[in-house]
């Protein structure tokens, strides 16, 4: 196999670990072609390419997310990552752990760790490296990489919910959801949202917004989305249900088919938890064409 197969061979892996690393497709995208100049630039061939350009791939990302935490303390609003509608990685053995980590939920639980901790609990936790691996790749001793991890499993595990779903309950009630909210149906909506269920959105300052961010409380939330629903519906909008980030979601796209939102559902407990949407046009054009979601919101007309 040729330098170039091997490397198409693994491009997936090395996009799957930078991306729950940063959390942007592009920079993912751009972490993984480094790596493929440093791989072109190298001298000699390793003993295991798959480690090696994981290793790579994972310093690479590293020094993004360090200059990339920088940028999102000065983010307009509420930051979530970009989202993703496909995971070009597959794993049947580390289906679970692949599926779980990449979802919005994870990703934000990963924002609250250091560079370092993100990076070995990503290799270690969810794609299965050994230690020597992950020390090897974080350059750290393998001490210290058993350390980062605890750190990292007990933060994670502090984040997450309690209980939470199976993948068929999931797309059951989201089915109903999507199902509910094309139809203008506003009861039906509400039966599905918990009590304490939040709607938050990232437009980064470049999207209109509900008037309040997050949303919180089915009464509310319902309230809101009666009015969305309506505006929506005038505008021509439609929404396409999609999994997003490995759970249930939709991309909203205007009259001309271009993409103005990508939302996706936490659901637990048989009730939806929270809806994050994604509305910044510079975190969506890999979805494919972007709409102009102000134009649409003032297609839609008045509240």
């Amino acid at each position: 196999m040729s330098p170039e197969e091997e490397f198409e061979e693994l491009r997936p892996l090395l996009f799957a670990i930078s991306y729950r690393i940063l959390g942007s497709v592009g920079e993912a995208e751009d972490a993984v072609q480094d790596t493929w100049l440093r791989w072109t630039a190298a001298a000699t061939r390793p003993a295991s390419t798959r480690a090696y350009l994981s290793a790579v791939v994972t310093r690479v990302s590293i020094d993004v997310l360090r200059s990339a935490r920088v940028r999102r303390e000065e983010y307009v609003g509420t930051w979530f990552p970009e989202p993703l509608l496909t995971d070009p990685y597959q794993d049947p053995e580390r289906s679970a752990q692949l599926a779980d980590s990449v979802s919005m939920a994870a990703l934000l639980l990963l924002e609250r760790l250091s560079p370092l901790e993100r990076a070995v609990f990503v290799l270690r936790e969810v794609f299965g490296f050994s230690f020597a691996e992950v020390a090897t790749a974080v350059e750290r001793t393998e001490a210290a990489c058993r350390q980062l991890a605890v750190r990292a499993r007990r933060h994670m595990e502090a984040g997450r919910p309690r209980f939470e779903a199976d993948r068929e309950e999931r797309e059951e009630l989201a089915g109903r959801f999507f199902d509910a909210f094309r139809e203008g149906d506003v009861d039906g909506l509400r039966a599905l949202l918990a009590a304490d269920v939040r709607v938050t959105g990232d437009a980064g300052g470049k999207a209109p917004l509900w008037g309040e961010a997050p949303l919180v409380g089915a009464a509310r939330v319902a309230e809101v989305l009666e009015v969305l629903l309506r505006r929506f519906r005038a505008a021509g909008a439609v929404l396409e249900p999609h999994e997003v980030n490995g759970r249930p979601g939709a991309v909203l796209r205007d009259r001309a088919d271009r993409v103005v939102s990508v939302m996706a559902l936490d659901i637990a407990g048989g009730r939806v938890q929270a809806v994050r949407s994604v509305l910044n046009p510079d975190k969506l054009g890999h979805v494919g064409p972007v709409g102009d979601a102000w134009a649409l919101s003032r297609e839609a007309g008045p509240d």
